[in-house]
């Protein structure tokens, strides 16, 4: 006799699918120092396959196929990073007159408290200049000595260009590798649902790009109309922040805000730069992202944001970048079998109800 197996109840499913999470967030802990520099791999891997593709087809070996498109990612980052950190350096430079700046400022607080209030806080004389100017050239000193220590903690990130290469090399090993094991399937949808999925994340990916291009040439120019120093330093790191949703733009714009208020002798520019970033974000919202990303990703606003606190618990700044990509390569995957389709929906934005034509009889009834 046959004995039929009973399907779990549906607890017992929902039980067995937390266990499995508890024990992926803690491997993605415990793991983070390899697994960080592997995703970041095989995110610049995804990043630079087309570039490998076209050094192939005009009669580039495989080999010097990836190690150009390793030197590309190289020079851009280690360029970026360099702009970076000498911009940060230079700010301390910036801050010799905030003292000044700040004595001012309360003089204008105690003359406001002084002729509407009708008391006196008498706070310039409370107010040590130097004292000041020594917190202010500590704080700017300590920023600079954190983008350095953050480079030289991420030490084990010389593992990236590494993982990169291989996963280049190795890319067609790799589809074999998947194919080999759904033996149940045919191998050329097996194929087509692996490169479904590299072309969202690089659709993804490159519709970022763009709007981070335009982000960044929308606020140097702003800055720059403004009268902001760092422009340029400002509104890159403004349109980089972006890739992180929520956050991220909102960082973008408190730094040249701060700036501008420690350095700037008026008020304005700070609420200028405001403006700025509140028009440039109206603008990406509605027209730039839907346009150039749409629906690469396809993810409700609740998941993004909890994949942003997730993301950011388990690996820092690298888990708040990665998470977005990650979370829509799941989504794919969890669409392919009618199984997994719950979890799909789950991560997915809402189906929009399709409204059908009323029938015969219902018009009748009307």
């Amino acid at each position: 006799m046959s004995s039929k197996t009973l399907p779990l109840p549906p607890y017992l499913k929902v039980l067995a699918v937390l266990a499995l999470l508890i024990v992926v967030i803690f491997v993605l802990i415990v793991g983070k120092s390899i697994l960080i520099p592997l995703a970041m791999g095989a995110f610049f891997a995804v990043l630079f396959t087309p570039l490998c593709l076209y050094l192939e087809k005009i009669n580039f070996s495989r080999i010097l196929s990836c190690i150009v498109s390793l030197l590309c990612m190289i020079g851009i980052g280690f360029g970026l990073l360099s702009f970076i950190v000498s911009n940060l350096i230079s700010f301390s430079k910036d801050f010799a007159n905030v003292s000044i700046r700040i004595s001012s400022l309360i003089e204008q607080v105690d003359e406001f408290t002084s002729s509407k209030l009708g008391f006196q806080q008498k706070l310039v004389d409370e107010l040590d200049p130097n004292a000041l100017l020594a917190l202010v050239n500590e704080n700017s000193g300590s920023i600079s000595k954190f983008a350095i220590n953050a480079i030289g903690s991420l030490s084990s990130l010389v593992l990236i260009p590494v993982f990169m290469f291989f996963f280049l090399l190795y890319r067609d090993h790799l589809v074999q590798v998947i194919i080999s094991m759904y033996q149940d399937t045919k191998p050329e949808l097996v194929k087509s649902q692996i490169i479904r999925l590299r072309k969202v994340v690089l659709n993804y990916i490159s519709g970022v790009g763009k709007v981070m291009v335009i982000l960044a040439l929308l606020n140097i120019t702003a800055y720059t109309l403004i009268g902001v120093d760092h422009a340029i330093f400002f509104g890159l790191i403004g349109a980089i922040l972006n890739i992180i949703p929520y956050i991220g733009p909102f960082i973008g714009a408190l730094l040249p805000m701060s700036y501008a208020f420690l350095t700037m002798n008026n008020l304005l520019s700070p609420l200028l730069i405001l403006g700025a970033y509140q028009a440039i974000q109206l603008l990406e919202g509605n027209i730039l992202t839907p346009k150039i990303v749409g629906n690469q990703v396809n993810l409700n606003a609740f998941i993004t944001f909890l994949g942003l606190f997730l993301g950011a618990s388990i690996w820092g700044v690298a888990g708040m970048i990665l998470i977005i990509p990650m979370l829509a390569i799941l989504r794919e995957i969890f669409d392919l079998s009618n199984s997994t389709k719950p979890f799909a929906l789950l991560l997915g934005e809402e189906p929009k109800a399709i409204k059908s034509k009323p029938t015969s009889d219902e018009n009748k009834n009307s």
